[in-house]
């Protein structure tokens, strides 16, 4: 083919049309946008109609459309355009949305990421999801039916994640007449709600998406309607990164970039604010100052970077600067904290327990963080605060949260990238809850270590031993105690220094004030681990007889203690053994109802996966059970 083939020619024309329309595609702004309320609002054939006007479905996807319209739609034998969305068979067989749906579109001016969220209030942690991102909600109301439950619990979250920009969408317009007194009425009651919340604004449109009322283009439905339609809204909103950038420089680091021995960077997202070659910046947590020396990126240097950039920043000096730091202008530092108070957002299945550790991974950073104060939880219907010491699936509350080590962090509400987080539970690797923060509380920059010359290791070795902890776990009746006082007599006699914490003695005293919930449980071990930390500072061996039934906690104490120094010991009874003795009556009581969260009956017992030491007490005395645990430990 030459270039004066007419085919040639014609494809030179179409190249270079794709790569005309590549490069203005390239250059638009992004917006995120999420639809939310409550069930059968109609968010999914909303943004099926969005989809079909914008003209973004192939012919291929229509046709495949037609065909599931008839199979599995909801509107005869007119297209259903929810089912663009709901891409589940379990939606598509019930007419609802589960999962969150994400779809690409776009129009001459702008590019769109939607997310569709389910209204199931089981699913709330789904929309919590697809709203972290968001940089507007579309709410949909219902005409016929009005403010729900769930629009009122949506509408919070949304406005609890920060996102300004909010839409009413009053759907199916079209089933109540087009009537502007249902319409005026609805937004009248919304209103009030949103005043309520702290809600500072939002705009009210009238829609059909069935029938595409104010959708693209504006229905002569509605003569009385004088505002935009909803892609007009969408194509002219402010994105929240364009805002971001005129904040404070902050960006934590992700990665140090050491490709050879004569660079060294530090690679991140830049989460808000601008940088230059030359500015004063300022590492967190640590405070070391220095200047950004150049900016690399992929395609080279630049003169300057703002919020949204992907880059890698040198030092003009060698300042210790990893992974979870965060970068800042030198004169605006953001604050640094173990202790904040936070809004949560519950999302496991099993309910939140104070005390217990969880991870948190806020930005680049991953550290252990406990609930250490639950507030309150917030009815979302009346906006009550109710005392409760826990969180159940879907609950939201203000609490009080402890993490490892001093964190940069600001205010959610300011900064979303260096203010939100989650909690992972550690055992499963589930994220259990979302997070806000609010501030720090005073007393994490009040308390400080006291130094002190005499330590731990001298301690133990004017004892002439080694600090360690003997932790003792089973069923109740399995012989802890009596097989840890045998243990704690030999190390006696062989002039070892030793304490014994055991179970029913420390609720004499030092836990007095705990039930037997597992919320209790787990507060309990955690008081014990702390003295028995205290205890090895000493220089003492002490030994544990719990019951301690979660292995997050016994986990958690472990790692308050250096390698080495925590001994799991496993005394392995079987149930229907432990409860044969029943020593104490308990489990006659528990049987009949009398004692409520029995481990063992109706309370669970997670048996350690891989203790230091096991011994079975049906094959075992508990005079030999103690000569194997003593030998063991004398040998390490």
């Amino acid at each position: 083919m030459t270039q004066k083939d007419p085919a040639y020619v014609t494809e030179a024309l179409i190249a270079e049309d794709i790569d005309a329309y590549l490069e203005k595609h390239q250059h638009k702004t992004m917006l995120r946008f999420i639809t939310c309320g409550s069930v059968d609002d109609g968010k999914s054939t909303l943004i099926g109609r969005l989809l079909y006007d914008s003209k973004m479905i192939f012919e291929d996807q229509l046709a495949s459309l037609e065909s599931d319209s008839r199979a599995h739609g909801t509107q005869g034998q007119n297209i259903d355009f929810a089912l663009l969305v709901d891409g589940l068979a379990a939606e598509r067989e019930q007419g609802i949305t589960i999962d969150v749906a994400y779809r690409f579109f776009a129009t001459d001016k702008r590019k769109f990421i939607v997310a569709d969220t389910p209204g199931h209030e089981q699913y709330t942690r789904n929309m919590v999801t697809g709203a972290s991102t968001a940089d507007l909600a579309v709410i949909l109301i219902d005409a016929r039916q009005g403010v729900l439950t769930q629009t009122r619990r949506h509408s919070y979250l949304v406005n609890l994640l920060g996102i300004k920009n909010v839409v009413l969408a009053v759907n199916k317009m079209d089933l109540v007449g087009y009537s502007a007194e249902r319409f005026y009425k609805i937004v009248s009651e919304y209103s009030t709600f949103a005043q309520k919340i702290g809600m500072k604004a939002f705009l009210p449109i009238p829609i059909s998406g069935l029938a595409g009322d104010n959708i693209v283009s504006r229905s002569e439905n509605t003569p009385w309607y004088q505002g935009p339609t909803l892609l007009g809204h969408l194509e002219d909103a402010p994105i929240n990164m364009a805002q971001m950038q005129d904040s404070d420089f902050r960006m934590a680091v992700q990665w140090v970039n050491r490709p050879n021995l004569d660079f060294r960077g530090f690679s991140g997202l830049i989460g808000s604010g601008s940088v230059a070659p030359g500015d004063a910046i300022r590492v967190l947590p640590s405070g070391k100052t220095t200047s950004v020396k150049s900016i690399v990126t992929y395609g080279g240097t630049l003169d300057r970077a703002v919020a949204g950039q992907s880059v890698t920043l040198t030092f003009a000096d060698e300042v210790d600067c990893s992974r979870g730091d965060v970068i800042t202008a030198a004169d605006a530092p953001c604050e640094v904290a173990d202790q904040f108070e936070a809004t949560l957002v519950w999302m496991g299945e099993a309910e939140m327990l104070p005390g217990r550790p969880y991870l948190l991974k806020m930005g680049t950073q991953t550290l252990t963080a406990t609930v250490t104060e639950p507030k309150y939880e917030v009815n979302v219907n009346t906006l009550e605060h109710l005392t409760s010491q826990t969180l159940g699936l879907n609950a939201i509350g203000v609490v009080n949260i402890s993490t490892d080590r001093a964190v940069p962090f600001e205010a959610y509400a300011t900064n979303p990238d260096l203010g939100g987080f989650i909690l992972i539970d550690r055992m499963t690797n589930a994220t259990v809850a979302a997070g806000m923060v609010h501030f720090a509380l005073r007393r994490s920059q009040n308390i400080h270590w006291q130094a002190l010359d005499i330590g731990r290791a001298a301690h133990a070795e004017i004892k002439n031993q080694k600090a360690k902890v003997i932790w003792f776990t089973g069923l109740s009746g399995s012989g802890k105690s009596t097989i840890a006082n045998i243990v704690e007599k030999k190390l006696h006699a062989m002039g070892k220094h030793t304490f014994l914490l055991d179970g029913d003695n420390v609720r004499h005293g030092l836990n007095r004030d705990l039930g037997f919930t597992d919320a209790d449980r787990v507060e309990n071990i955690r008081r014990v681990g702390e003295v028995a930390k205290l205890m090895t500072d000493a220089g003492l061996i002490v030994l544990t007889a719990f019951i301690s039934p979660f292995r997050a906690e016994r986990l958690m104490v472990r790692e308050m203690m250096a390698a080495g120094e925590f001994i799991e010991i496993h005394v392995n009874t079987p149930l229907e053994v432990a409860e044969a003795r029943d020593v104490k009556g308990l489990y006659k009581k528990a049987r009949a109802g009398n004692l409520k969260n029995f481990t063992g009956i109706d309370s669970p017992y997670e048996a350690p996966e891989a203790a230091e030491i096991t011994v079975n007490t049906v094959e075992l005395t508990a005079e030999d059970a103690a000569e194997q645990i003593v030998q063991v430990l004398l040998s390490t």
